[in-house]
């Protein structure tokens, strides 16, 4: 009868305890969420053009494409989405269905919270650092990291990439946003945020609108799980005007872009795209 009773005491101590992590990472989430929330500015000046003038041609079509004239700088955004995401690889992709919503910050950072099938959890790069926290049925953790230089780098990596085409006014030039061009229709924008840096190219239609991006990012999404420079990329489809912008509604990413390893395991359909103020 002891040790019954000990197992069980065992067993709730266990429970509560995940219950308990549950509800700090939850706060967290939520207090992280309204602190890039408040990086708005509260009266935005207007878009004028001649602000991208003496950006190479690429950066210009880019960004005369995606921001209207007129428009208000807004430069955080919330993003509601619906999709796909694999839990699987290539051979296997165990597609789920999806649904996030997600607030970018750039250069601050970005909570990305996504339920897909059994699997929830969030993805965050904040003041204190960044995280990737998944559970199983809302509880049990599957997936649990952060809190290392390797996992900043790569949390970093996709602020810059998803900021360039979901918030275009937060790389508008300025401190720490470099532009250059990478090719006849290819704008490469480097974003350098203390020791963080990361670059992104951004391949272009001939009226600006943007195809595809890739970049080199700091991954350990391979089999060895070891950390290294891999290529990630997207596709983009969908374009839309929201608040005096064009934004894709349509995205596919993931790993290896480029090669024939590429796996999409990353498909969102956006629902609503909203200027945080």
């Amino acid at each position: 009868m002891t040790l019954i009773v000990v197992l069980l005491a065992a067993g709730f101590a266990a429970v509560v305890g995940l219950v308990l992590l549950r509800l700090y990472d939850q706060r967290v989430d939520r207090v992280t969420w309204q602190w890039l929330a408040r990086r708005q500015a509260e009266t935005p000046q207007p878009f004028d053009p001649g602000m991208i003038a003496d950006l190479p041609e690429p950066a210009r079509r880019y960004l005369g494409y995606a921001i209207l004239p007129g428009a208000p700088l807004w430069t955080v955004a919330e993003i509601d989405m619906t999709g796909t995401f694999a839990l699987g690889d290539q051979a296997t992709p165990k597609e789920q269905p999806m649904k996030a919503r997600q607030i970018l910050a750039l250069p601050y950072g970005f909570i990305w919270a996504m339920q897909a099938g059994p699997i929830g959890g969030s993805d965050g790069f904040g003041a204190k650092g960044s995280w990737t926290r998944f559970r199983l049925f809302g509880v049990l953790p599957v997936a649990r990291s952060g809190g290392s230089e390797d996992h900043l780098r790569s949390a970093f990596a996709r602020l810059v990439a998803e900021a360039v085409f979901w918030t275009p006014a937060a790389v508008l030039p300025g401190p720490g946003i470099h532009w250059e061009s990478a090719g006849p229709d290819t704008a490469r924008l480097t974003v350098t945020q203390g020791k963080l840096c990361q670059s992104v190219d951004l391949t272009l239609a001939a009226d600006g609108r943007p195809l595809s991006m890739v970049m080199p990012r700091w991954s350990n999404a391979n089999p060895e799980k070891r950390w290294q420079i891999q290529s990630f990329g997207a596709v983009f489809g969908d374009h839309r005007p929201v608040g005096g912008f064009r934004l894709p509604f349509d995205v596919q990413a993931g790993n290896l872009f480029g090669t024939a390893d590429w796996f999409a395991f990353f498909k969102a359909r956006v629902s609503a795209i909203r200027f945080a103020k």
